[in-house]
């Protein structure tokens, strides 16, 4: 493989670790826990793993004697910056604890322990990925561990390699699964752990214990640099109105901190069109007003964030996509019948005359590429395929047509041109930023002690990240205590609940408070890429969020 200088230097780099981390280590429990919300139904459901303590680590006088351990990893949903420093981190604390332990890699994903496709981590394969961006050490997947069938054909291949315990590095819904299969191995007293670690650039896998997900850091500010450079670009030319989606399905986090980085003039919050119960009419009205007022200081530029997951958040649409879900479910009559029409016209007329009269008027007045969109095949678990949505377009053909109107009414004359982009993948596998590399290294390391202390049912925690890194706080959640029960497919199921954007967040008040500022005047902030040598306060920075939310 040829590298980069980068590559040849990020590879020198050694990630900053606690205190607790740097020498001997003991566990200290907490208090008991309980979930979130439905402790009856959670506690029922997951009766080996309830109530377990918080967990602490903390430097110890002693060394800790382990008996070899062999260790299986996954990788599991989509890429994040530092999930390779992750497995670093258990590699090296493994060997740490005893130079016998082994660490094996299921490839692509959880599919790999059912499947039983796996390589050994060695050391020469570990040095190549150190502190890189990507999952390509082993490969991703989205296969959901759902049914025990696949719990028992990961226990045989365990059992092959003598396999002790499994690190599952994922979202919500991937350690959601690790504590399921915790608790089926637990059950069989089959003598294989289960530990998760909290990974997702969206951001929504968060709560007291849980301070970031890793590669959140990491893609923001490759977000915020590249929209920094569309921010200079619209000051020098002057004459266009960038619209920018940016990835976040169920939540707005990354467009928050995005605002609060760049400062654009608009950014649209999900969470908070879905609180305000606006109408899309209202959103393109409120549009419309800032760039009308931005037009009268001959400012026809400017640059709009919106979220990935916006039309799922407002009423009306979430109202129309559920019926459209409904209508063209896979294998119904409607379905087929929608299937047979030759024309998108003949099509549409179908889809109107099947809806409820209001969300017939909404679809009637979405514009035609847009509504084709939502019609188009659902994903595996029958739901409209957000990220296909052209959202910012949407807005754009909308924002023009309400200025057409205004203009032939002689009410206002905006010179508007507008370009649309999407950022998504160009941040899903960044080179990490020094705090994701030292965070994600932190917390392989915890996952690694967790195993030693025979611990299962677990995540991974490293908290007061705002500090210094020797000041960071390592430790182990019970995955139980961040469940709740959510309707999913028709069936209600235990889940880690999401953290959405809080209107009662100091992040959120933050940029509420300064965005009808941003909005008229241009105060545009470029932050450039991310540094990984120079200043502490440049290199080691954690997030606008993050400083907001701990008060620092």
């Amino acid at each position: 493989m040829t590298k980069s200088a980068l590559q040849i230097e990020r590879a020198k780099y050694t990630p900053k670790m606690p205190k607790a981390l740097q020498g001997n280590v003991k566990i200290v429990s907490g208090k008991s826990t309980e979930s979130v919300a439905d402790q009856e139904e959670i506690k029922k459901t997951f009766p080996n793993t309830y109530g377990m303590p918080i967990l602490t680590l903390e430097k110890s006088d002693d060394a800790v004697i382990t008996k070899v351990l062999n260790v299986g990893v996954i990788l599991s949903g989509g890429q994040a910056p530092g999930g390779h420093n992750v497995i670093s981190g258990i590699f090296d604390a493994l060997k740490k604890l005893n130079p016998a332990n082994r660490l094996y890699g299921f490839l692509g994903g959880p599919s790999g322990l059912v499947l039983h496709n796996y390589i050994e981590l060695t050391a020469e394969i570990i040095e190549e990925f150190r502190n890189t961006g990507g999952f390509d050490i082993i490969g991703s997947g989205r296969t959901k561990l759902e049914e025990s069938e696949q719990y028992d054909k990961g226990l045989e291949i365990c059992k092959k390699l003598s396999i002790s315990a499994v690190v599952i590095i994922g979202g919500d819904d991937s350690n959601t699964n690790a504590c399921v299969l915790a608790e089926y191995y637990l059950k069989k007293k089959s003598g294989v752990q289960v530990i998760g670690c909290p990974k997702t650039i969206d951001g929504d896998l968060k709560n007291e214990m849980i301070e970031t997900s890793f590669g959140f850091d990491t893609a923001c500010k490759v977000y915020s640099e590249l929209i920094g450079n569309i921010m200079r670009d619209a000051t020098s030319a002057k004459k266009y109105w960038h619209f920018i989606k940016l990835m976040g399905r169920s939540a707005s986090h990354i467009g928050l901190e995005c605002a609060l980085q760049t400062q654009p003039n608009i950014c649209l919050i999900s969470e908070e069109v879905a609180y305000k119960e606006q109408t899309l009419q209202q959103i393109v009205d409120d549009l419309v007003r800032t760039i009308t007022k931005r037009a009268v200081n001959n400012e026809n530029f400017g640059v709009a964030l919106i979220p990935e997951g916006l039309i799922e958040f407002i009423p009306e649409m979430k109202i129309l996509i559920e019926e459209l879900n409904e209508l063209l479910a896979e294998g119904s009559a409607t379905a087929k019948a929608f299937i047979a029409i030759a024309t998108d016209d003949d099509k549409r007329e179908f889809v109107i005359k099947h809806l409820s009269e209001a969300s017939g008027k909404v679809f009637k007045v979405l514009p035609k590429g847009i509504a084709k969109q939502l019609t188009l095949d659902r994903d595996p678990h029958g739901n409209v395929q957000v990220s296909r949505i052209e959202t910012e377009k949407l807005l754009i053909e909308m924002v023009e047509k309400q200025l057409s109107i205004l203009k032939k009414q002689g009410i206002a004359k905006v010179k508007f041109s507008a370009q649309n982009h999407f950022f998504g993948y160009e941040g899903r596998c960044a080179v990490p930023s020094n705090f994701d590399a030292d965070y994600c290294y932190a917390l392989g390391q915890t996952a690694a002690i967790l195993i030693a202390d025979g611990k299962s049912g677990y995540m991974a925690s490293v908290r007061n990240t705002t500090k210094s890194s020797d000041e960071w706080v390592a430790g182990g959640v019970p995955i139980t205590m961040m469940m709740n029960m959510e309707r999913r497919n028709g069936v209600m199921k235990p889940v880690i609940q999401k953290a959405l954007v809080r209107m009662d967040g100091e992040p959120f008040k933050a940029f509420a408070a300064k965005r009808d500022e941003w909005a008229i005047h241009t105060s545009f902030v470029y932050p450039g890429p991310i540094q990984y040598w120079g200043p502490a306060t440049v290199c080691d920075a954690t997030t606008k969020t993050l400083q907001l939310e701990q008060k620092s």
